[in-house]
């Protein structure tokens, strides 16, 4: 009997990325693109997921040698830092250097060449390029890049990278996200907005603000004080006002958000983490940040892409993910990570225009309506991250890691999560954005109706309608009987009604005897 898988292995050689991190027994977060050439047949692409695998005919081997290998993956794999950066490490430095003298006007061996000195520091023993065309490291057609980009004269090439050595994220031009681009998001906004009165639009900021802050702080099972929501519907409001990726400011947003006995004067200096006690002694750990001694300059890098990001025309959306998600992984404080992770998206997409001013949207509350599809894009980096770092938990619950990890931090794939931000924001303004302003213009028409049936206080009305609302448009018994037993039957009958008519709910009569 043939063993189809045997077979397959026999036929199908890999390549790029893929053959030289099997050749050095090297594990890593996998690449989104794996090669394999044939022996015999047609190219052939399979798509599971967020990952393609492809093969090639046979015409496309590229040989036997690191640097072949490694050239193959620069043209069909992609640009992958975090690999590179270990490849790199374990290569035969002498071969890199005679394969870039051997075709250094060749753009794949100047990337390398590029690619080397940026991640690993060292300078080769290779004189400066002096004539030769500049072309762009990441082709924009299939990348989100920095613009202005830097030119890079050793090498004569335009980095237009979007972060440094110490924190770089990489974004790629996927279906999904060119299809999110051509939206007109603000246009879409506007469009929503107009069909309400000002009168009506300014109340319903302010419940955009509390229905953002609640959502933000029950993602994480938080019930705050009145004064810790105050101060967080505070803080949405300043998003618009100044840019909050900074240091210091980071500091003052952790400290006004947190529990005062864990208020942090900078980054943490212990290695923290995020798990579940499953068992007596037992702890899942779903996600190990990084080496508090790494910290430093991970968010140096990460406030450094930030800065480059402001300054080209790159979609607020790709930025808002990239820094927010970055800075959630980097997790940089003991507490109060993820509500700064969703206050920076706010904070970002304001600045930037793509909010309209004065105004917000509800993107916590989207993500805690759909926590698979947030877990998801949490997920996208902590499940590769997991079985690549060594670490012990003792009995106290202090968790040590034993190996080195900063590398796996400075250079994510964020496609996955530019992607799910995208479609948050698309989500709160086609549903939690519809849905809060024509929940205000039933509840004012309800109000009115009310009115007309009996003259009561404001504040007695608003109860009334509460009530009804928890209780599918009825009034209970016992409510009635606490009260409201000044109504007669019929009175009640006809507020009910009017509840129903503008909730569209179904009242079934309570019997008041």
């Amino acid at each position: 009997m043939i063993d189809n898988n045997r077979k397959l292995k026999t036929v199908n050689r890999p390549a790029g990325y893929h053959e030289l991190l099997s050749r050095y027994g090297l594990s890593v977060i996998p690449n989104w693109h794996i090669s394999f050439v044939a022996i015999r047949g047609s190219r052939q692409k399979k798509i599971n997921f967020n990952t393609v695998e492809e093969i090639f005919p046979p015409k496309y081997w590229p040989g036997k040698t690191d640097l072949e290998h490694l050239e193959f993956a620069l043209k069909y794999d992609g640009i992958n830092l975090s690999i590179l950066k270990i490849l790199f490490s374990i290569i035969d430095e002498n071969e890199l250097i005679d394969y870039i003298k051997s075709k250094n006007t060749g753009k794949y061996a100047r990337s390398l060449w590029f690619l080397f000195e940026f991640l690993t520091g060292k300078i080769l023993p290779i004189d400066d390029l002096a004539q030769g065309n500049y072309f762009d490291l990441l082709n924009p057609d299939k990348y989100h890049t920095a613009s202005p980009y830097i030119k890079i004269s050793r090498q004569r090439i335009n980095n237009n990278l979007l972060g440094s050595k110490d924190f770089c994220p990489i974004i790629r031009k996927t279906i999904t996200l060119n299809k999110f681009e051509k939206m007109d998001f603000s246009a879409r906004c506007s469009s929503v907005l107009s069909g309400y009165s000002p009168e009506l639009l300014k109340r319903a900021l302010g419940y955009l603000y509390a229905k953002e802050t609640r959502s933000s702080f029950e993602i994480e099972n938080i019930k705050p004080s009145s004064s810790r929501i105050d101060r967080f519907i505070a803080l949405l409001q300043s998003a618009e006002k100044r840019d909050f990726c900074q240091k210091e400011s980071l500091i003052e947003i952790q400290n006004s958000i947190v529990d005062p006995r864990f208020q942090d004067s900078d980054y943490r200096n212990n290695q923290n983490y995020v798990g579940e006690t499953v068992a007596i002694n037992k702890e899942r750990i779903h996600y190990i940040s990084p080496k508090p001694e790494d910290l430093l300059d991970l968010m140096r890098g990460l406030i450094y892409s930030h800065e480059i990001m402001k300054k080209g025309n790159l979609s607020p959306v790709i930025h808002a993910a990239a820094i927010s998600y970055g800075f959630v992984y980097l997790h940089p404080f003991e507490d109060g990570n993820g509500r700064i992770h969703r206050f920076l998206i706010h904070n970002i997409l304001a600045l930037s225009g793509f909010t309209p001013k004065g105004f917000i949207f509800p993107v916590s509350a989207i993500m805690l309506e759909n926590p698979g599809d947030y877990d998801s894009s949490l997920e996208a980096f902590s499940n590769d991250l997991l079985p690549l770092i060594e670490y012990s938990l003792d009995e106290n619950g202090v968790l040590t890691v034993h190996n080195e990890t900063a590398t796996w931090y400075k250079y994510l794939d964020m496609t996955s999560q530019a992607e799910a931000l995208y479609y948050f924001i698309d989500e709160t303004i086609e549903k939690a954005l519809k849905d809060e302003l024509e929940f205000l213009v039933s509840y004012d028409n309800t109000k009115k109706a009310i009115q007309d049936i009996v003259d009561m206080p404001d504040w007695k009305i608003d109860q009334f309608i509460n009530f009804c609302l928890q209780n599918n448009g009825r009034l209970s018994r016992k409510k009635y009987k606490d009260f409201f037993d000044f109504l007669t039957g019929e009175e009640l009958s006809m507020m009910e009604k009017a509840t129903y008519k503008n909730f569209l709910m179904d009242p079934k009569p309570i019997n008041l005897s």
